[in-house]
């Protein structure tokens, strides 16, 4: 059976899986990212489950940060991988493997892979939020992902959001839906509340035991969450909308109950339905891309290996790529 190589390129995680063509992961391999050694070791380890897993034809990858879709360079980065910024993923590994590689940014990714094998199968119109340490999103229509003018159509993190007006977003603004609905959001508004200082895994914990303060930071969030999905299902038009993240789960029973009073009559059949991929599904994306979207040629020569050096442009002419430093990961996982 003909399979194709996906890999997830995260801050503290890479995952590669070999995926048929009915999207089902046949095999896989996993490392930690080395993060703090640089884009070059990032790409050695990369490359390294792709010889490990084998597969034909051009590799997949989903990729922390804002990428150009046309070249594979990362456009912009936060602190989870140090120097990634300017990266040419896609030629770089290329030249590595001697295969040709498509890139894309992570949650773009997951989005392909579950509304093309997952919890929105079949629908060619999907809007998912990843409610992890951050909030990310990414946009699929006529089932092909939507990168927008820049690459970065699905950006949910820095929507308005009321309930956040006192925390901070991972751009380091205040009243961002990423303060109030993210892992980082539910830890600092737990602490704001209670002066404890635990993780946002933790917060929700203590939701499910009962923790009264919990309870209220949780539903805040929710509510600011299926809120401003409803005003994205009222402006985007989908089929369906896919929660993904280590906190979605514990945010989309308080997502859905507000999602409901706020969406519009016309849009009463589009659900918020839970991720079906796990862990896997930026690697099913990626190899869906790979198997769909036109993969980079392989580079005629050896090129840079280090994230910043010289490489293939962005798409737009005078934009170079740019490091945008976060006080934190923008990753699915929670904090």
């Amino acid at each position: 059976m003909n399979a194709t190589l996906g890999i997830d390129i995260g801050g503290t995680k890479t995952l590669a899986a070999l995926v048929g063509p009915d999207g089902a992961v046949l095999d896989r391999a996993r490392a930690e990212t080395p993060a703090a050694q640089g884009p070059d070791a990032v790409l050695r380890t990369a490359a390294g489950l792709a010889r490990r897993l084998g597969g034909a034809g051009p590799v997949g990858v989903g990729a922390a940060g804002l990428i150009d879709p046309a070249t594979g360079v990362v456009r912009y980065a936060t602190d989870s991988l140090p120097g990634w910024a300017g990266t040419p993923v896609a030629d770089e590994l290329a030249r590595r493997i001697g295969r040709p590689v498509v890139v894309d940014n992570d949650v773009n990714a997951a989005a392909l892979g579950e509304s093309w094998a997952g919890a929105a199968r079949g629908h060619a119109h999907v809007l998912l939020v990843a409610v992890g340490t951050g909030l990310g999103g990414g946009l699929v229509r006529g089932g092909a992902v939507d990168h927008g003018a820049r690459g970065g159509a699905g950006e949910v993190a820095h929507l308005p959001a009321p309930d956040a007006d006192k925390l901070t977003c991972g751009c380091g603004r205040t009243g961002h839906l990423e303060g109030v609905a993210s892992g980082t959001g539910l830890a600092r508004a737990y602490r704001l509340r209670t002066g404890v200082d635990v993780t946002g895994r933790e917060v929700a914990a203590r939701c499910a035991a009962g923790d009264a303060a919990a309870v209220e930071v949780l539903a805040t969030a929710g509510h600011a969450l299926g809120r401003a999905l409803a005003g994205l299902v009222a402006l985007l038009d989908p089929q369906t909308v896919v929660v993904a993240g280590g906190a979605g789960g514990a945010l989309l029973p308080y997502a859905r109950s507000a999602y409901a009073a706020e969406r519009l009559p016309v849009h009463a059949d589009v659900t918020l339905v839970p991720a079906a991929l796990g862990d896997a599904a930026v690697a099913v994306g990626a190899a869906r891309a790979a198997m769909t979207r036109r993969a980079r040629c392989l580079p005629s020569g050896p090129g840079p290996a280090g994230g910043g050096q010289a490489g293939p442009g962005p798409a737009e002419p005078g934009s170079p790529p740019r490091s945008v430093t976060f006080p934190r990961t923008t990753e699915t996982e929670p904090q």
